[in-house]
């Protein structure tokens, strides 16, 4: 009698880490293109990074129900998306880090200036902006950098949820009966 091997599944964890290195590398085309066209990071076009976000943390999913032959349960579908979620928060911080504090540190420094007028403006007292700058210096583009991974990991969080809802599809009975019905016809008589 021949050995049977029996497939191995899917793995969410090689799913995940594909869509977020390509939505981490789309985010880094737009956030370059946004500094180089001259736009205003503080305005709208901010959220345009949360597309290939969105985007990929829903193709994660999309893909590993494809791989579980299109079924998909609720947890598997959060899995796979939290996860999507982790791997893209992680490497878009330390991309952030990099961005901020050695290829881009004027994108730091016009910040910083911007939010010192916006304190000002504010009618905070010398004291206060000072104060506040001088922890904004301090923790800067590693305090951003960590602050953007936890909230990508709670964002995902919320969005793995939905998708999850969405593309949830478990097997009933009848897939199940059906199932062992065609592979009964394949195995071998002995």
């Amino acid at each position: 009698m021949e050995d049977q091997l029996i497939p191995l599944p899917p793995n969410p964890t090689k799913i995940a880490t594909k869509w977020a290195l390509i939505s981490l590398a789309i985010g880094i085309v737009i956030t370059y293109a946004v500094q180089f066209s001259g736009l205003d990071m503080n305005s709208p076009v901010k959220y345009l990074g949360y597309i290939p976000f969105i985007g990929g943390l829903l193709l994660t999913q999309k893909e590993f129900k494809d791989e579980l032959g299109g079924y998909l349960t609720f947890g598997q579908g959060f899995s796979a998306g939290f996860r999507f979620a982790l791997f893209n928060g992680l490497l878009l911080a330390i991309f952030t880090y990099l961005y901020l504090a050695i290829l881009s540190p004027d994108v730091f420094a016009k910040a910083m200036e911007t939010s010192r007028a916006a304190m000002v403006a504010k009618g905070m007292s010398d004291e206060q902006v000072e104060k506040a700058m001088a922890m904004a210096i301090k923790f800067g583009p590693i305090g951003g950098a960590f602050f953007l991974a936890i909230w990508y990991a709670i964002l995902g969080a919320i969005l793995a949820l939905i998708g999850a809802s969405i593309f949830k599809k478990e097997k009933t009975l009848y897939d199940i009966e059906r199932e062992a019905a065609a592979n009964e016809d394949t195995t071998p008589a002995e």
